[in-house]
């Protein structure tokens, strides 16, 4: 069983309630999941989000949606992650973020594959990053999972799920899918307030006429109207984790 776990929260510092903001006429995480859903490697999709009560909203979207939603702890992402996915014995859990409305199932479909074929612990489009942020993509085996909340005790590789596994190669086959052309300079994923409007500018754009819009056809948007990159540029790519070992830095510097 290929399991996908959505990783979606309201209290976001820097842009709050992003993921329930509107995005053509619905919140934006459920932009998100009807994408996912296209997925056809992917068994059951799962939404994890946390026990605080600002996210009850968040459940109350998946309930209406018919996904099956987990509510854990905040900050121990690793914990929330395994909770989710525990119930279901899946093979491999496929790792997406609700920060992500582009997500393009085709590109999650051939990270899966690559990652089943290739006989990984775990396989991303993010170890060299060559698609735009925001088509991130992270596939690992419930066994490597499990070995990671079992022996994490780092904070950083509590609250980024995967660190624990893909800062230790001599004990987890790591793969890296990488495209043919190098599109990592792209920011497709919504942090900010420019993240934000760039991806109603696209959704604006494209959806109303293809629901199932692609990577090509934003590509082919993003050509005939450049001036939307300048939307959200000058941004760092996961800003969030870097803050996080930054962070864990200073700590052990006092």
């Amino acid at each position: 069983m290929i399991l996908a776990v959505l990783q979606a929260r309201t209290s976001s510092s820097r842009l709050p309630g992003k993921v329930l903001l509107p995005v053509a006429g619905r919140p934006m995480l459920e932009r998100q999941i009807e994408r996912l859903l296209r997925a056809k490697l992917i068994d059951k999709l799962v939404l994890a989000t946390s026990d605080r009560p600002e996210d009850a909203a968040v459940a109350e979207l998946a309930d209406r949606l018919g996904i099956e939603s987990y509510r854990g702890s905040l900050d121990d992402v690793l914990d929330r992650y395994y909770q989710a996915a525990a119930p279901h014995a899946p093979q491999h859990v496929v790792r997406v973020t609700g920060d992500c409305p582009l997500a393009d199932w085709e590109v999650i479909d051939r990270t899966i594959a690559f990652a089943a074929e290739g006989g990984y612990d775990y396989a991303s489009n993010t170890i060299n990053p060559t698609w735009p942020d925001g088509l991130d993509v992270e596939v690992a085996t419930f066994a490597a999972i499990e070995t990671a909340w079992r022996e994490a005790v780092r904070p950083l590789e509590r609250e980024h799920v995967m660190p624990f596994i893909t800062s230790r190669p001599e004990r987890f086959r790591l793969g890296s899918y990488e495209n043919d052309r190098d599109m990592s300079a792209l920011r497709w994923t919504v942090d900010e307030p420019g993240d934000y409007a760039f991806a109603c500018a696209i959704y604006d754009a494209l959806y109303p006429a293809n629901r199932a819009f692609t990577t090509a056809d934003i590509l082919t948007l993003l050509e005939a109207r450049p001036d939307l990159a300048d939307l959200n540029t000058g941004f760092a790519r996961n800003e969030g984790l870097l803050k996080s070992e930054q962070a864990e830095i200073e700590s052990q510097s006092k």
